[in-house]
């Protein structure tokens, strides 16, 4: 027999009773019934009862043992009765009656206990990340995560793509967050990037004629956290294709989505074909370019209505309405928890309407709405009694976030939201530049090395604000899965797209030297986008939390907390490296 198992813990069933097994693991839970020890043994796999009698060997050794002690047991495999099975075990028809155990490694009392969810803080679950990873939601998640990445890689092979690796050790990245940095020993006062993502090396392999490439790529961004967002280091599927237009691109990917979330979803709906929804449009009917379609209710812009309108709190704003049907049996507290809702947002208040049986809107500012303004609003937004109207009235962006908020909790709160679905869609026409409103800058807004829409002729004649580029996103469920676009691969498009934002030609040939010169040798029209595993995962699983989905993060302050990380130098190495820590001074 095996020195330490002849089965796991997952798999004795009903047929193997009489069998004399070995089984190792950790000692999950005790309880002791009317003399009689029973165990539960778990492994990877999963959980076997045992059972020891009073007054055998086996009975005393794992008395004294503590939980998550790693033991040996020898036993026979033996029958619970149909009166005693446990339905919610795999395992639950048998037990096996110990003979012989050999403790193979003693646990410490535990700093908070593995078979049960405790509410233990996060800090405390970090630093004891390897007990926290034992328990079985953290077990099922990191499972969960290691399936999807086997499959993501088999279904991007089968799609035509080729994995690559690309550089760890590179030069700074333009992808706009800060980069960690490793300085250089054989190269005093210089510094390598980590990549905060493959950006320029996938663009390089096409330019190189790979065609289709893929890598689950590791991404290093000294940022902070979130919690769709992990400081300092994340995996993304990283992808890159050749002679390809945007939908092009939407294809394989929109597939492979649908297909890792119809595998891994437990049931849950993925709607396809993905709808493609325009930047300004999602902002102006959800508040948002990320916007969670599960909310079944749609943002409607009538600034218009209220032009010169005498009404002071919409006069002179932007405003924009939301209308939620079917609200005649809710309480005033629907209306009043809403505008509370809101004004944790930021918002000064939230004004409303209700439509009556005979048409007429009834609510705290309907007395301040003209014959006219009734009359737009019920053909605007299709009014019929039952209905309310939730009103948001100041800046652009201001309004957008509040009510984009206000729409997807009104919708939880009156019945008007999708449970156990994906809603993805792609965000598409993002604009190429935006300005500053406190220096009146043109700038970049979404990404400068995506390929403008209308080209070269389109910068020399349009107003910048009006030009879009080919960018897009995938979102799913209001969560931004990844960012992508059609590159700049013509080398005077991409230098009349920085002049335009104020950079000149010898800033632009200087810092990106090394992709301005692999396009001036045949570089292919080109494109890709990187969806986060991570996120991915993190939906799947149905976690807040993306933190909740790795093995080991950093936490909120991008600290290691189990290792000690970061950690500080020793004054031999820092010479070594040619470096001087300076810290800050107190305050």
């Amino acid at each position: 027999m095996h020195r330490y198992r002849s089965h796991t813990c997952g798999e004795l069933r009903a047929s193997d009773v009489g069998t004399d097994v070995r089984l190792s693991g950790w000692l999950h839970n005790r309880r002791d019934l009317g003399g009689i020890l029973f165990i539960d043994l778990r492994d990877h796999y999963g959980i076997t009862q045992l059972v020891a009698r009073p007054g055998t060997p086996a009975y005393e050794a794992l008395d004294k043992l503590t939980k998550e002690s790693t033991v040996r047991v020898d036993g026979k495999v033996v029958s619970r009765g149909t009166e005693n099975v446990n339905p919610d075990l795999p395992t639950g028809e048998v037990e096996v009656e110990v003979g012989e155990v050999e403790r193979l490694g003693a646990a410490q009392p535990l700093p908070f206990t593995i078979n049960t969810e405790d509410g233990v803080n996060e800090e405390r679950r970090l630093e004891y990340r390897f007990l926290d990873l034992r328990r079985e939601r953290m077990h099922r998640n990191i499972m969960l995560r290691t399936a999807v990445i086997s499959a993501i890689r088999h279904k991007m092979t089968a799609l035509g793509f080729n994995e690559m690796a690309t550089p760890i050790l590179s030069a700074t990245s333009p992808e706009g967050a800060r980069d960690f940095v490793v300085p250089s020993r054989l190269n005093p006062g210089k510094f390598y990037a980590l990549p905060q993502a493959p950006q320029q090396f996938k663009q390089l392999l096409m330019i190189s004629g790979f065609d289709r490439y893929f890598q689950i790529a590791p991404c290093f961004r000294d940022e902070d956290a979130r919690a769709d967002r992990s400081p300092g280091e994340f995996y993304q599927l990283d992808i890159e294709m050749s002679f390809v237009e945007q939908e092009d691109v939407f294809q394989p990917v929109e597939k492979l989505m649908t297909e890792l979330f119809e595998e891994f979803g437990n049931g849950r709906h993925v709607t396809s074909p993905f709808p493609r929804i325009p930047f300004r449009e999602a902002m102006l009917k959800y508040g948002s370019d990320k916007p969670d379609l599960r909310a079944q209710l749609e943002l409607v812009d009538i600034t218009d209505i209220f032009e010169g309108s005498e009404f002071k709190a919409f006069a002179g704003k932007h405003v924009r309405a939301l209308p939620v049907p079917a609200v005649q049996d809710q309480p005033r507290k629907f209306f009043d928890q809403l505008g509370e809702y809101a004004v944790s947002l930021g918002a000064k208040g939230l004004a409303w309407v209700r439509v009556a049986e005979d048409g007429s809107l009834t609510g705290p500012i309907a007395k301040f709405l003209t014959e006219d303004n009734v009359a737009e609003l019920t053909k605007r937004l299709s009014l019929a009694a039952g209905h309310a109207v939730f009103f948001g009235a100041g800046e652009f962006d201001e309004v957008s976030k509040i009510m984009g908020a206000v729409r997807v909790e009104a919708a939880k709160r009156a019945g008007h939201f999708e449970e156990g679905v994906f809603r993805f869609c792609w965000i598409v026409d993002f604009p190429m530049y935006e300005k500053d409103e406190d220096t009146g800058k043109i700038d970049f807004s979404h990404n400068p090395f995506s390929m403008p829409q209308g080209g070269l002729e389109a910068l020399e004649t349009q107003d910048p604000l009006d030009i879009l580029g080919w960018q897009y996103d995938i979102v799913c469920n209001g969560v931004e899965l990844s960012s992508g676009a059609i590159r700049n691969h013509e080398p005077e498009i991409m230098l009349k797209a920085f002049e335009i934002a104020g950079y000149d030609r010898e800033t632009v040939e200087e810092k990106f030297a090394g992709m301005l010169r692999a396009f001036r040798f045949g570089a292919p029209p080109h494109g890709g986008i990187a969806p986060g595993v991570d996120r991915i995962v993190m939906l799947l699983a149905d976690e807040p939390n993306i933190r909740e989905t790795i093995a080991f993060p950093l936490n909120g302050n991008a600290q290691d907390l189990m290792m000690g990380a970061p950690t500080e130098l020793e004054e031999a190495r820092l010479r070594e490296l040619h470096l001087t820590v300076r810290k800050p001074q107190p305050k």
